[in-house]
């Protein structure tokens, strides 16, 4: 039997996650969840922000780090969405040392889209804070196939990539994915942001999402404050299958727990071989961002009346977005 059917937490929901979740490395996920370590619960995460991507999770990252223990190295452990297969000791393995008084938790943008994720999380760590962060979903798209693109992810057109991507629409899908969270892990337990106010009001921002998850209030640096307004002008990759195989060979480092060596490269002069270097993205058509807006409207209605928060800047085409199509 692998170490997978003898890492995760008895629970009584295991006919529910039969249904959800095909067998896993020669186990089933009854075996999965009914076969416990010894492992106190206090060394799992308390809190998860689950994303979705490009609502400004790397700034989350960087400015809690010193006030709580997330994983070392990489911000993203892709765990409950991608590597759950390989255990609880894997995971844990990404927080190299103890936190003491400090809350335990993991930012994780692509967890918000993946049903699978957020079920096992459910599973795993069911009283869990959640950490949600909506921005203009058009914005947001054009944000996330850029580094999707950048990073050799994708080969496609931007046109091409909402046709063929499932997550660039998906993870835009903000009321309907963000009452499964609620139902999931109760309403009391899920935290609604606006990555407006990230723009606006940075320590205010911050302050809510430290109460919401037991963090103690702390101020950001002057250096802080900048990074929230930086601009990271991406291009396309110079190279699309050099680019694509650097990504799939710090995906394979990342796997066996190298993350230090994938952050040592991202750190020297040689990335500039891998990332970066192609041409600007094209503008985007004004009839394609109509059709998104369009296409999102409701999904924004809807979040406007759940969190009882005026969101009507979303729903205009105006300047601001136009130029969102072109940079970042």
């Amino acid at each position: 039997m692998s170490d997978l059917c003898r890492t995760a937490d008895a629970t009584t929901r295991t006919a529910a996650a039969d249904a959800i979740f095909p067998p896993v490395a020669g186990c089933s996920v009854e075996q999965i969840l009914t076969k416990p370590i010894a492992i106190d619960p206090g060394a799992l995460p308390s809190f998860f922000i689950v994303g979705p991507p490009r609502t400004g999770s790397s700034w989350l990252y960087e400015v809690l780090r010193p006030h709580a223990l997330l994983p070392s190295h990489s911000k993203e452990t892709r765990f409950f969405d991608t590597h759950f297969h390989r255990g609880l000791k894997w995971y844990l393995a990404h927080y190299g040392r103890s936190g003491g008084d400090q809350r335990m938790g993991e930012v994780a943008p692509t967890y918000f889209a993946s049903g699978a994720a957020r079920e096992r999380i459910a599973l795993t760590v069911p009283r869990a804070k959640i950490v949600c962060v909506f921005r203009n979903p058009v914005d947001r798209i054009i944000s996330l196939y850029r580094v999707k693109r950048a990073y050799g992810w994708i080969p496609w057109s931007f046109a091409e990539a909402i046709q063929r991507d499932p997550e660039l629409m998906e993870s835009g899908r903000y009321a309907s994915t963000l009452k499964l969270w609620q139902r999931a892990f109760g309403a009391d337990n899920v935290m609604p942001g606006i990555y407006d106010d990230l723009w606006d009001d940075p320590q205010g921002f911050v302050d809510a999402i430290g109460d919401f998850i037991g963090v103690p209030r702390f101020s950001l640096a002057d250096w802080q404050y900048g990074f929230v307004h930086d601009s990271d002008r991406m291009t396309q990759p110079r190279s699309y299958y050099r680019t694509r195989t650097a990504t799939m060979v710090a995906n394979w480092f990342k796997a066996r727990r190298m993350d230090r060596a994938v952050s040592a490269f991202k750190r020297s002069r040689f990335r500039h071989f891998v990332l970066g270097g192609g041409e600007p993205f094209p503008k985007v058509s004004e009839e394609l961002l109509t059709q998104l807006q369009k296409e999102f409207l409701r999904e924004v209605d809807d979040l406007e009346e759940m969190l009882h928060r005026d969101l009507s800047a979303w729903k205009m085409r105006d300047e601001r977005l136009l130029m969102a199509a072109t940079s970042e």
